[in-house]
């Protein structure tokens, strides 16, 4: 997810989009855990886009 479409956003979506971002990461740890996936690198994708969800989240709530 780009940073353009998260600033669009309202907070409660931010909040939603975080759940389902943490779901689908832990989905892959434990998919990956029991045989390899096929792109490992969604895993880093997810988790980026954890880390920017929630930055949008913690800097909204400093405004």
């Amino acid at each position: 997810m780009k940073q353009s479409e998260i600033k669009d956003l309202s907070a409660a979506e931010l909040q939603s989009k975080l759940g389902e971002l943490r779901k689908t990461y832990a989905d892959l740890k434990s998919a990956h855990a029991i045989s390899p996936i096929e792109n490992p690198l969604q895993i880093r994708t997810v988790r980026r886009s954890i880390a920017r969800v929630a930055t949008e989240l913690s800097k909204r709530e400093l405004q």
